[in-house]
C-alpha cells in the first residue's frame, strides 16, 4: 500500500481558495438599503386581469423568497458566476407575473422566465372545469448552456426580472436574466387582443463574452398532456407531436408507447392534445430537432390525469457572440381554420388525412359544413344534412353497382349450367363464363369498381369527423357531445375493446350497415360455394359486428354519420330496385346483346388466347401419360 505524503502544493492551493471565497464574501455581501427593498413586497398587475386570488398568492410567494443573507449570495456567485447578480435582485423570488386577452391567460414565473400556467378561457373539459394546457409543473423551458468560465447553467433554476408595458391594446412582459443592468438574457411576451398567438423572442445583449461559444446552447421544452376528453383511449389516439422540417415538410411521431424522431431545419414543433395544441415557431429555423413522445396511458381503466410526455430539444446558434430568435407561441384549439388563417403551414396539424382524403376534407367537407353549422339550428342536424348531400352525389356510383348487381343475379342461372356443365374442367369452365360475360355486356368487376370510387368520400369523412373541433361538446339528441362517445346505459365492469357503457349510435349504424350488406351481397349467397367466395357470409356479419365494438368509443358525430349514410343508402337501392330497374328489361337486353357478334378487346382477346394456349398444354401431357 502507498504511503500518503503531504502535499505542500494542495495546501497553498486551498490557502488561495479560502482568501478568494473571503474576498467574494466581503465585496459581495448586500448593504442594509439592499436587505430592505430585498423584503418589501412587488405586485405587478396587468389590465385584463381579473384573477382576485393575486394579492394573496403574491403574499405566499413572497414567504418562500431565498434568504438573501451574505452566505446564500456568496454561494449563488460562486455557482452562477456572472449570473449571480441576478441572485441579488429583489425579483429574485417566486412569483407570477399575469398578462391575458379575452381568450387566453398566462402566467408566467420568475424562475425560469416561462409559462407556469396557461390557461384557455373559453373551453372548459369533458368535467366542466377550467381548461389548462399548462398547469401544476407539466411544462418546462430551459436553456442549457456553458459559460467561459466553466459553469454549466440552465435558465430553469435562474431568476429573471419582469417588466410590463402596454404598446396599445398589446400587452408586453419582458423578462431578464441579468449579468448586469447593461448585460442580460431577455424572453419577450407580446400578447394581443383576441389571439391564441403571442409573439415571442429570445435575445442576449452584452453576453458575447459569457457565453462559451464552443459549447452547445440548446433548447429544451417539455410538456405532459392533459386529458381533456371522456374518452381517455379516444382522446390519445389523437395526441401527437408534429413538427415542420426543411423548409416545409411535416412529419409526426405517431401514437407509439415511446417514438422518437430527429431530423434537420425546423421551423415549428406542435404538442398536440387532440383539440388543443401548444406550438413554438421560429422565424430563424433550428438547425436541428431532437424529439420524443411517450405515452403515458397504461392502463385505460384507471382515472389518468396525463396522456402523453412530449419532448424537444433544439440547439441555438450564437450570432455576433449573441442569441437573438423571433419566435411564437400558439396555445389554443386544433381548429382548422384558425391554425390555416395563420398562413404557416399549421393546418397540417389537424389530420385529415393524406393525398386525395386531405384534398376532398379541406376543399369540399370543412368550407361545406362550416356552411351548414352556420345556418341551421344544431351540429347533429348539420352532419344529417352533409350526409344526405353526400349519397345524394354519390347515388349514381350506387345505380351502377345495382345494375352491376342486377346484371349478376340474370345471368345467374346460365353460370350454374356452365358450372354444372365443366365442373371437372376448372380452366374450360373459366374460358366459357369470360365468353358469356363478353357477350351479355356484364362484368363482376363492373359493380366493384364504383364501390372503389367511393372509398376516398369515405375514408376523408372517416378523417373528417374526429377532427372537426366545431363538434366539441355540442349536444345532439341524447348525445351530450358530439365529438365523444354517446352513453345510454353504464356497465359495472368493462368489457375489453368495448368499454364501461352502452352507446346508441353505433347500435344503430350496425343494424344499418347489416341490412345494407344483406341487399348487396344476400343475393349472391348461393354462390358462397363457389371458389373464390366462400367468405360472403362472414364478412356481411363482421362488418356491423366491428362497428358494433370499436366504434363504441369513438367520437358519436362520426357513428351519426355512418347511421344516416346506411340509411339513406338503402333508401336509394329500395328505389332503384323497385322503381328504376327492371330485371325483365335487364335480361332480354342481355340476350339480344349475346345475339350480337362482339369484338374483343386487345386484353380479352389476349387473355382467352393465353387460356385455350394452356388449355392445349394440358391435353398434350394428358395425352404423353
Amino acid at each position: 500500500m502507498e504511503e500518503k505524503k503531504f502535499d505542500v502544493q494542495s495546501l497553498i492551493g486551498f490557502i488561495l481558495i479560502g482568501g478568494i471565497l473571503l474576498w467574494m464574501l466581503y465585496n459581495n455581501s448586500p448593504t442594509e438599503e439592499e436587505l430592505e427593498s430585498q423584503q418589501e413586497t412587488e405586485q405587478v398587475e396587468v389590465p385584463g386581469n381579473t384573477d382576485a386570488n393575486e394579492p394573496q398568492q403574491a403574499n405566499q410567494q413572497e414567504q418562500s423568497a431565498p434568504a438573501t443573507d451574505s452566505t446564500a449570495l456568496a454561494k449563488a456567485n460562486e455557482r452562477l458566476g456572472a449570473f449571480g447578480y441576478s441572485a441579488s435582485l429583489p425579483s429574485a423570488k417566486e412569483h407570477t407575473t399575469v398578462i391575458s386577452n379575452d381568450v387566453l391567460e398566462l402566467k408566467i414565473d420568475n424562475k425560469g422566465g416561462y409559462i407556469s400556467e396557461a390557461r384557455l378561457t373559453n373551453f372548459k373539459t369533458y368535467d366542466s372545469i377550467p381548461l389548462y394546457l399548462i398547469k401544476d409543473g407539466n411544462a418546462s423551458f430551459n436553456i442549457n448552456f456553458t459559460t467561459t468560465d466553466g459553469r454549466n447553467l440552465d435558465t430553469e433554476n435562474l431568476y429573471f426580472e419582469p417588466e410590463v408595458t402596454k404598446n396599445g391594446e398589446n400587452h408586453i412582459l419582458s423578462m431578464k436574466l441579468k449579468v448586469s443592468e447593461d448585460a442580460f438574457l431577455e424572453y419577450r411576451y407580446v400578447l394581443k387582443p383576441g389571439e391564441y398567438m403571442l409573439d415571442f423572442s429570445i435575445r442576449s445583449q452584452g453576453l458575447s463574452g459569457v457565453f462559451n461559444s464552443s459549447q452547445d446552447i440548446n433548447l429544451d421544452w417539455k410538456l405532459k398532456g392533459y386529458r381533456h376528453a371522456k374518452s381517455i383511449s379516444y382522446e390519445n389516439r389523437y395526441t401527437d407531436l408534429i413538427y415542420e422540417y426543411d423548409g416545409g415538410d411535416d412529419d409526426n411521431l405517431g401514437a407509439g408507447d415511446h417514438e422518437e424522431a430527429e431530423d434537420e431545419d425546423i421551423s415549428y414543433v406542435a404538442f398536440k392534445q387532440h383539440f388543443f395544441t401548444s406550438i413554438l415557431l421560429t422565424d430563424t429555423n433550428f438547425k436541428r430537432g431532437r424529439f420524443t413522445s411517450e405515452n403515458l396511458v397504461q392502463d385505460e381503466e384507471v382515472d389518468t390525469v396525463y396522456t402523453k410526455k412530449f419532448s424537444a430539444s433544439l440547439p441555438l446558434e450564437l450570432n455576433g457572440g449573441e442569441l437573438n430568435y423571433n419566435m411564437n407561441w400558439y396555445y389554443g384549439p386544433t381548429d382548422y381554420k384558425i391554425l390555416n388563417d395563420y398562413n404557416r403551414n399549421l393546418d397540417e396539424i389537424v389530420p385529415l388525412g393524406w393525398g386525395i382524403f386531405g384534398w376532398i376534407n379541406k376543399y369540399v367537407f370543412i368550407p361545406f359544413f362550416a356552411f351548414l353549422s352556420g345556418v341551421l339550428p344544431s351540429y347533429g342536424i348539420a352532419i344529417i344534412v352533409m350526409t344526405i348531400v353526400v349519397r345524394i352525389v354519390l347515388s349514381p356510383v350506387t345505380y351502377k353497382s345495382y345494375l352491376s348487381q342486377a346484371k349478376m343475379k340474370v345471368l345467374r342461372p346460365e353460370i350454374n349450367e356452365i358450372n354444372e356443365k365443366y365442373k371437372d374442367n376448372a380452366m374450360k369452365k373459366q374460358q366459357e363464363t369470360m365468353k358469356l360475360y363478353s357477350k351479355a355486356g356484364a362484368s363482376p368487376m363492373s359493380g366493384c369498381l364504383p364501390a372503389l370510387m367511393q372509398i376516398p368520400v369515405f375514408y376523408a369523412l372517416f378523417q373528417f369527423f374526429p377532427s372537426a373541433f366545431q363538434i366539441r361538446q355540442k349536444s345532439f339528441l341524447w348525445a351530450d357531445d358530439l365529438s365523444s362517445y354517446d352513453v345510454i346505459a353504464n356497465l359495472p365492469f368493462n368489457i375489453p375493446f368495448y368499454g364501461d357503457h352502452v352507446s346508441l349510435f353505433p347500435i344503430l349504424a350496425s343494424i344499418a350497415i347489416f341490412i345494407y350488406m344483406m341487399m348487396t351481397t344476400g343475393q349472391n349467397m348461393q354462390q358462397a360455394q363457389q371458389p373464390g367466395m366462400p367468405n360472403m357470409k362472414f364478412i356481411m356479419y363482421l362488418s356491423p359486428l366491428f362497428m358494433l365494438i370499436f366504434f363504441n368509443n369513438y367520437a358519436s358525430g362520426l357513428s351519426l354519420y355512418y347511421f344516416t349514410s346506411n340509411l339513406i343508402t338503402i333508401g336509394i337501392m329500395l328505389v332503384i330496385k323497385h322503381v328504376i330497374i327492371d330485371e325483365d328489361k335487364i335480361h332480354a337486353k342481355i340476350q339480344a346483346n349475346k345475339k350480337k357478334p362482339k369484338k374483343q378487346n386487345r386484353f380479352t382477346r389476349k387473355m382467352q388466347e393465353m387460356m385455350e394456349q394452356a388449355e392445349e398444354q394440358k391435353k398434350q401431357q394428358q395425352k404423353k401419360k
